[in-house]
């Protein structure tokens, strides 16, 4: 597997998302949740939303 920049983006949307939960806020969590859905998205395993 090649790393590329859309390959990174995503990684980085999660482990950013993982960083603001330990920081418990309700605006961390929402921010939080919407990064790791992007990420998830972007990685390809939520396939059916993107």
């Amino acid at each position: 597997m090649t790393v590329t920049v859309s390959n990174l983006q995503p990684i980085i949307a999660i482990l950013a998302g993982i960083l603001i939960l330990i920081a418990p806020r309700l605006l961390n969590y929402i921010v939080a949740i919407y990064l790791i859905v992007v990420g998830l998205i972007g990685l390809g395993v939520l396939r059916h939303f993107s």
